[in-house]
């Protein structure tokens, strides 16, 4: 018998109890590095997604925080995995030499994604990934590699520009959420946006600089991004 767990959890319209199958603090190895994360399934999840971000943030951002309450709240499980050691960020502080490393942050995705495709309670459930800043580049990227596993993909404020090559080979459907007054990366989402040739959709938040920090703006991230992974990860 499956043990399920109540937890109660803040989101924007107060507390709120879920009940979960998996509510958990994990270690992911790969290779010589062990990654934390945050693995939280409710009981009667549609999907998982799997959060990349760039450099100088992390799974307890406030950021990365809300909109996994809110995905949460419409029946997707979520992983919130650190993809650089305290270590390696610590040394990207002083260098900046890995934030841009797609390379790395996204072999290190696909291998999490491996990861949770042998976890017992997450195994059977369709793979979503959210990904923020670099970290849009390296969903990209990774799913470019795993292919079918990756079912939908959703970047809010990323550089897909940085997935190069692998733009054109990415077949989950795609969505790119970019604020109105972030110009420059507005301009690089456009041209990404254009070398993409799966199922795909670029919605700009009126009004929001690139960190949603404007009142509603990352509510409106998340809610478009939940309708994305509900539709595409639902569908099964």
């Amino acid at each position: 018998m499956k043990m399920h767990t109540r937890f109660t959890e803040e989101t924007s319209n107060g507390m709120e109890t879920r009940i979960f199958a998996v509510s958990e603090t994990v270690e992911i190895p790969i290779g010589p590095v062990a990654l934390k994360g945050d693995l939280l399934i409710p009981a009667d999840a549609l999907g998982i997604v799997l959060f990349a971000h760039g450099s100088g943030s992390s799974r307890n951002s406030p950021r990365n925080q809300a909109v996994a309450h809110i995905l949460r709240s419409a029946r997707i499980g979520t992983l919130l995995c650190d993809l650089l050691t305290p270590g390696e960020e610590d040394e990207d502080a002083n260098t900046g030499h890995l934030r841009f490393n797609i390379h790395l942050l996204a072999g290190r995705l696909a291998d999490a994604t491996r990861w949770v495709k042998s976890n017992e309670q997450a195994q059977d459930l369709p793979i979503g990934y959210f990904g923020a800043s670099t970290g849009g580049a390296a969903a990209l990227v990774a799913a470019a590699e795993l292919g079918t596993d990756v079912k939908a993909i959703v970047s809010r404020g990323g550089r897909p520009d940085l997935a190069g090559e692998a733009l054109p080979l990415v077949k989950a459907p795609t969505l790119l959420i970019v604020g109105g007054y972030d110009g420059e990366v507005l301009r690089l989402n456009a041209d990404a946006y254009a070398r993409l040739v799966c199922e795909k959709k670029l919605e700009v938040v009126p009004r929001a600089t690139h960190l949603f920090e404007e009142p509603g703006a990352l509510e409106e991230v998340a809610w478009l991004a939940s309708a994305w992974f509900q539709k595409h990860l639902g569908a099964r």
